[in-house]
């Protein structure tokens, strides 16, 4: 889950493994895999950034190098 804050001030909790795109329009906007949209006060790179570290915190990144250098 990510924290992020829309236009108005209010904090919202995202699922990161929801997230489809997210575009900077020059707003940022993320769209989900469930059809709905949010438009953030966050940048882009904060997004990205902080899906990073949540995939991290649940063991989802650098399995790919991991699980690669045992089939080797």
């Amino acid at each position: 889950m990510i924290r992020v804050t829309t236009l108005r001030g209010e904090e919202l909790v995202l699922n990161a493994l929801f997230i489809e795109t997210v575009k900077a329009e020059p707003d940022t906007i993320i769209h989900l895999y469930n059809g709905k949209t949010y438009i953030v006060r966050e940048t882009k790179q904060q997004i990205i950034d902080r899906t990073t570290a949540f995939y991290a915190s649940v063991g989802l990144v650098g399995t790919i190098g991991i699980r690669g250098e045992e089939d080797e």
